[in-house]
């Protein structure tokens, strides 16, 4: 397997990068055999993976306690957080166990807050099994549950003790899913490698039909993106904010949509097209650079036209957890390969932006 070090001052953790690698996650677990281990994933993921994983750690020596939540963004709530700490207990789960989010972006935040929380605090794995939750929310150590007011707003810095990705997971995905994932892949290019976004327009079809080798590449070059972001900045005191890229609106679209139309990578494609026309008009970004982006996307098959107006859209920004002072904060590329934090985003610039978003497809 590959291997990525994540290096922090309070706790360094690698990720392994495998292929069909799940059933020898107990080789690499930081536990003492017989400790008990509680295993979270959803009711998708249960049957095709969760009682071979359970098995497997059984093998190893492991006590497992086992549980899966529905599958849905709507199921990253306090209630759900609720039953899994009641599970918790009468499992018998102490400071000596520890989590195992065995899903994607939103098993791995729901799982991942209760171990931050669960005896203030135990050990967390992440075992990531779609596109988006490997190349980017299992790394880094956000976990969080939603409030019907704004996505994430509960939640903690909160690292995990290694992340152990299996790269034939993504071969049972649905499309829409792999599709999501891309979105955070392009992200990358966009804020950070010129040459890894010219690479993602060399290679999209490939990507897409799931060539592993491509996967592999561009998972590890994703999580060495982000690893590199989070060790200089762990608790998002500056550089780290620039992985926010597209999230401004995307966040607000979820919460608009009640998290129950777009995947989250779907809103956050459309988050940066939007940012990307506030970049274009204010200089900072050439027409030509933002319809490569536009259309990488297209052809990705994500979404690139926004259905809600301004009018919708903008007074929920204020309450976007990344806002100073009631003001939105954007993300805009410098071009492609590069971008800072603006916080002076005026709301006739967000206005424009979403109009020429929304008008795209009418076009």
């Amino acid at each position: 397997m590959d291997t990525i070090q994540v290096n922090l001052p309070a706790g360094s953790y690698n990720i392994y990068i495998g292929t069909g690698n799940l059933d020898k996650l107990g080789e690499y677990l930081p536990f003492e055999k017989k400790r008990r281990l509680f295993v979270i994933t959803n009711d998708l993921l249960g049957p095709l993976y969760g009682n071979s994983l359970v098995e497997s750690l059984q093998q190893y020596g492991y006590k497992v306690l086992y549980q899966q939540v529905p599958d849905g963004e709507e199921y990253k709530s306090f209630a759900t957080a609720e039953e899994l700490f009641t599970s918790a207990i009468k499992g018998g789960i102490d400071r000596g166990s520890g989590v195992i989010a065995l899903g994607g972006g939103v098993i791995g935040d729901l799982a991942g807050f209760v171990a931050a929380t669960y005896m203030r605090g135990i050990p967390l794995i992440q075992v990531p099994t779609t596109l988006l939750a490997q190349v980017d929310s299992s790394v880094g150590g956000k976990v969080a549950i939603n409030h019907p007011l704004g996505k994430n707003m509960i939640g903690a810095f909160y690292q995990p003790r290694l992340v152990f990705i299996d790269l034939l997971v993504l071969k049972t995905l649905d499309p829409r899913e792999i599709r999501s994932g891309l979105a955070e892949v392009i992200k990358y290019g966009v804020i950070q490698d010129k040459g890894f976004f010219a690479f993602l327009e060399e290679h999209l079809e490939g990507i897409k039909a799931l060539d592993l080798d491509l996967l592999s590449a561009i998972v590890k070059k994703s999580c060495s993106i982000k690893g590199g972001i989070v060790e200089k900045d762990e608790k998002e005191r500056g550089l780290r904010a620039l992985l926010n890229f597209g999230h401004t609106i995307g966040h607000a679209l979820e919460v608009i949509t009640d998290y129950r139309v777009y995947r989250h990578g779907e809103a956050v494609s459309l988050g940066m097209v939007a940012a990307a026309e506030i970049a274009v008009s204010r200089g900072l970004l050439t027409r030509e650079e933002a319809d490569r982006l536009v259309r990488l996307l297209d052809n990705a098959g994500l979404p690139t036209v926004i259905p809600f107006g301004a009018d919708q859209l903008i007074p929920l920004l204020s309450r976007d957890k990344k806002a100073q002072l009631g003001r939105p904060r954007f993300v805009l590329p410098l071009g492609l390969g590069k971008a800072e934090v603006f916080d002076d985003v005026g709301e006739g610039e967000i206005r424009e932006a979403i109009e020429k978003c929304c008008k795209k497809g009418k076009s």
